[in-house]
């Protein structure tokens, strides 16, 4: 599982044009799944995430309750080295990936997160202010 953690000012995200999530201050999470993720992978990365101390003055989303939305993103799993065409084999599936960004944002919510979701495998058009700019790449 791969995520891009973007500490932000504002995060939303559409969907045909009607907002389906959106956070101020806090946390844009792009969410990838390769074929060997499992639930416990998500369940760690989600507590990564969770106490990850990028926010200001050093704290964690847990300290201030920043909001966290959260966007799959199968593309994080695209590999280019090759010709000008990347290839999408590493990223899960559908019928795999689904589940487990499910199971990612579940867990962030039993840890206390506010979560706001993208819709899984729509075309979504995101607006961020990242704040710093400040963003990691955490891959477990």
């Amino acid at each position: 599982m791969k995520a891009v953690v973007q500490r932000v000012t504002r995060a939303s995200v559409d969907v045909e044009g009607e907002t389906v999530g959106e956070i101020g201050a806090g946390l844009m999470v792009l969410l990838g799944v390769t074929h060997d993720d499992t639930a416990e992978v998500a369940g760690r990365l989600a507590a990564k995430i969770w106490g990850l101390r990028i926010l200001r003055d050093e704290r964690s989303a847990s300290d201030v309750d920043a909001g966290i939305l959260v966007v799959s993103q199968f593309t994080l799993y695209g590999d280019a080295r090759k010709g000008r065409r990347p290839t999408w084999t590493a990223a899960a599936p559908g019928p795999v990936a689904e589940p487990l960004y499910d199971e990612f944002c579940a867990a962030l919510r039993r840890l206390g997160a506010t979560v706001a979701e993208g819709v899984f495998g729509a075309d979504m058009a995101i607006t961020l202010t990242n704040d710093g700019p400040t963003t990691l790449v955490l891959e477990m």
